[in-house]
């Protein structure tokens, strides 16, 4: 009897085997393109904001105030790329996250060279 239930077994593995869906190539490039002009995009913001974080300790004000004007900037980037690229409805919250913490790790490595490099 162990063999008959062994065959059924391996009957129904072969029958409902897993088929790989079939990949987009177009779908994924047109993904990753999109990724690139968002990546630019948040890079370019993180440029600004760090100009402006040293403009701000350059004219001697608190460094709350850069803070500040870096956290306006970094919540109003996602209404930014998405007036700017019109497929970023399509993003993932993984997509808008990794965007993030690269503004935010750009604005301060930017900053933090322009204030070792630059003189005051």
């Amino acid at each position: 009897m162990a063999k008959k239930a062994r065959r059924r077994l391996e009957e129904d593995e072969e029958f409902h085997s897993f088929q790989f869906p079939r990949f987009d190539d177009e779908q994924f490039l047109a993904h990753e393109f999109e990724q690139t002009y968002a990546t630019a995009i948040a890079f370019a913001l993180a440029g600004g904001m760090a100009v402006v974080s040293y403009l701000i300790d350059r004219a001697n004000l608190p460094a709350v105030l850069a803070l500040a004007a870096a956290i306006a900037i970094l919540v109003a980037s996602p209404f930014l790329i998405q007036r700017l690229r019109p497929l970023s409805s399509e993003y993932t919250k993984g997509d808008w996250a990794g965007l993030i913490v690269m503004m935010i790790f750009g604005w301060l490595g930017l900053w933090f060279v322009l204030l070792n490099v630059l003189p005051t």
